[in-house]
């Protein structure tokens, strides 16, 4: 596997660092650290101390690959340095192009403006056509076994991310819950008129939620099926009503490590407030795995 590990220098990039010593990595496989020397055009007056200011950063610059360097003398797979200039999120998903996935820190800003705007990180996730996993501020260090919640909906998205998961080298002891959340065909129709149903409808609605239920079953065993190559330890939850709601609830109950979910790729503010990956990756507390199919 080729990770793109890119790096500012800060805590937050060098908590993604350590988290990439908790994998298996081998000497078949490659991370290249990548540093992105920010540059801001100018003229006139300020064009001289913007220079002084460039000439800084590429002073500091080998000295935070060589600071990331040390933090990944565990691992076995090769390391690369790459050092540009430009502007980071844009630089970062040009050097995506030859990873199988990239990964960065997240300094977890969760206002409103944050998720319009957007940090490097989540612009990062939003455009770059390669799976992306964003480590969150509170995962220095891993404690005891590695827990993954892969949230589907059966979509080929969702098996893109799923079928990642299995190229990813998780310890041995890494455990998988498998979640689907039924959106119910019920979910219009608001709790004070339910009342009003009568049996003849009470017998669809039954029906209906049955065939879900099974439908759902169906979407985790086939995630279970490609899953077991790979992990020993796998669980399947069925839950009912907002997506994004129970992806998080569920990853706080059962304490994970990560949470993967698959992207369909949408752009733009709609696609940065509308989909559950964007706000999953904007709230969740614990790390994320956004699959693509690039």
């Amino acid at each position: 596997m080729k990770i793109l590990l890119a790096t500012d220098g800060s805590e937050y990039s060098e908590a993604a660092a350590k988290f990439l010593t908790n994998l298996t990595l081998s000497p078949d496989d490659e991370i290249t650290i990548l540093h992105v020397i920010g540059w801001v055009p100018s003229k006139g007056e300020a064009e001289r101390y913007y220079a002084g200011l460039k000439e800084l950063k590429h002073e500091i610059a080998p000295r935070i690959l060589d600071a990331t360097v040390n933090i990944l003398k565990p691992v076995s797979a090769k390391i690369k340095t790459a050092l540009v200039e430009g502007e980071p999120d844009k630089s970062i998903i040009d050097a995506a192009a030859n990873a199988d996935l990239v990964v960065l820190g997240e300094k977890g800003v969760m206002s409103i403006k944050s998720l319009l705007i957007g940090s490097v990180t989540r612009s990062v996730a939003i455009n770059s056509p390669k799976s992306v996993l964003v480590i969150k501020p509170p995962q220095r260090e891993r404690l005891g076994r590695m827990k993954i919640l892969f949230a589907t909906d059966g979509s080929d998205y969702s098996d893109v991310a799923g079928r990642l998961l299995t190229s990813i080298l998780f310890l041995d002891d890494a455990e998988i819950t498998i979640l689907n959340v039924i959106q119910s065909a019920l979910s219009d129709i608001p709790e004070r008129f339910v009342t009003v149903i009568n049996d003849r409808i009470k017998e669809n609605v039954a029906k209906a939620r049955s065939l879900e239920f099974a439908e759902s079953e169906r979407i985790i065993d086939k995630a279970r099926d490609y899953l077991r190559k790979r992990f020993k330890t796998i669980n399947g939850i069925t839950k009912v009503g907002d997506p994004f709601t129970n992806i998080l609830s569920t990853a706080e109950t059962l304490k994970a490590d990560v949470i993967v979910v698959g992207c369909r790729g949408m752009r733009g503010v709609k696609g940065m407030l509308g989909s559950v990956s964007r706000n999953v990756l904007s709230r969740s507390k614990c790390s994320v795995i956004i699959g693509k199919a690039g």
